[in-house]
């Protein structure tokens, strides 16, 4: 361990560390770690929407439109104040106001992904006749579009601002007016872009990953190895980049999961042996061998950061533990963050890329049964493995298995990103007694 620890702050720290202090790549993680408190409250309120326990549903039905409403506020539409926050990193950066590149950098993200829908006849107590904008155009699946609106707009605002075209109001002025003022026609500038490209030339970032990658219908939708790695390389690959993978991947994949899941279950059913049925790749095979705390398998990462000497990593270890162990990971994604972090990108792909080596080469010789029922995501991964393969404890076994993978080879990673913390956390000290 000693050995691969030399090697990891000699060679690949550097390179890592370069990549992550690039300046738009600071700005998107400083600026996704800025709604963590959003996130984790969010989060919780989903484990209160799917506690895995028979007639917790009827139980909370009258009340369950009302707790779905936090997470609908803070998760839900997380990518108007992570646009919020990255523009006003970014902006921090070239000492330009942060305040006012927040709110180019919302109004141009806004402008390039929703498209408001007209309701030219209301339903009583569905929906009122007028104009409505879909919020789920706002969640984590547009956060890639969120991304790329708040780093241009706030280019687009520098660039106005260092050729000095910009309103200047006389001297005496207060800061605030004269701030305003001097953003106009950045954001006049801002707003055109937007509006055209979406609304004229209807371009679509979200519809354009998808279309791009319909030609690997064909391999994703096979039985192979190549296949199923593919899939998870692509949904984690997706991840770092801060794009939400299932929504990107879901109109291709999506079909297909439940096909594969629906053939398990029509041959079980019929009489065939979970060891006999049609199909590995299932979304359950993912779900419960490799996405054990949520994409990435990062619950051995949570595990790691609760002996974490970070004040930061431990605290932020103590609040992800509960929604890892029901598979909701967007604390640890957008905490750590993993997204745009080269040092837990790292671990965040390799993990799930051997164990569903592993998980599948056990599969096919036999020691492990076929996904035969469908679960809620929620149900702790242990759990979910031994139901979904008609109560096999060696599934319920691979899963621990797996866990202790992703906890060895995530461990480097997670020493050499504790260091850089550990380092910035002394320096903070130090500034403050100073």
């Amino acid at each position: 361990m000693s050995k691969i620890m030399t090697i990891l702050e000699e060679r690949v720290a550097p390179a890592v560390n370069k990549i992550g202090g690039q300046r738009h790549l600071r700005a998107v993680r400083n600026g996704i770690i800025s709604m963590l408190p959003l996130t984790i409250v969010g989060s919780f309120f989903v484990i209160f929407l799917n506690v895995p326990i028979p007639g917790y549903d009827e139980l909370i039905a009258p009340i369950k439109a009302s707790l779905d409403i936090p997470f609908r506020y803070t998760v839900g539409i997380m990518s108007i104040y992570v646009s919020f926050g990255i523009a006003h990193q970014l902006a921090k950066s070239y000492n330009l106001d942060e305040l006012t590149s927040g709110f180019l950098a919302v109004a141009g993200f806004l402008i390039s992904s929703v498209v408001p829908t007209q309701v030219s006849k209301g339903v009583d107590g569905v929906i009122a006749a007028g104009r409505w904008m879909p919020i789920a155009k706002l969640s984590a699946s547009s956060l890639f579009g969120a991304i790329l609106a708040a780093i241009i707009s706030v280019e687009i605002y520098r660039f106005f601002k260092e050729k000095d075209i910009v309103i200047k109001m006389p001297d005496g002025v207060p800061p605030a007016v004269s701030n305003s003022f001097a953003a106009l026609f950045p954001a006049i500038a801002i707003i055109l872009l937007f509006w055209v490209i979406r609304h004229l030339l209807g371009f679509d970032i979200s519809e354009a990953l998808s279309t791009l990658l319909a030609p690997l219908k064909g391999i994703l939708a096979g039985n192979s190895l190549l296949g199923g790695l593919l899939t998870v390389f692509l949904i984690l690959f997706f991840w770092v980049l801060g794009i939400h993978g299932p929504a990107i991947l879901g109109p291709i994949i999506r079909p297909i999961w439940d096909a594969t899941i629906a053939e398990n279950m029509d041959a079980f059913t019929a009489g065939a042996s979970a060891h006999a049925l049609p199909n590995i790749f299932t979304e359950q095979f993912l779900q419960w061998f490799l996405w054990i705390g949520g994409s990435g398998m990062t619950l051995p990462l949570v595990f790691l950061f609760l002996i974490s000497k970070s004040r930061f990593l431990k605290d932020l270890g103590k609040l992800s533990l509960l929604p890892g162990i029901f598979n909701i990971n967007e604390p640890v994604i957008f905490g750590a963050p993993i997204v745009m972090n080269p040092i837990l990108a790292i671990p965040f792909i390799i993990v799930p890329i051997i164990c569903t080596i592993i998980s599948y080469i056990l599969t096919r010789v036999g020691m492990i049964p076929m996904m035969m029922a469908k679960l809620p995501f929620t149900v702790p991964a242990p759990i979910g493995a031994l139901i979904s393969t008609n109560w096999s404890v060696m599934a319920c076994i691979l899963v621990f298995v797996n866990f202790f993978i992703g906890l060895v080879i995530y461990y480097p990673f997670f020493k050499m990103y504790e260091k850089q913390l550990l380092e910035q956390e002394a320096a903070a000290k130090t500034t403050e007694e100073a």
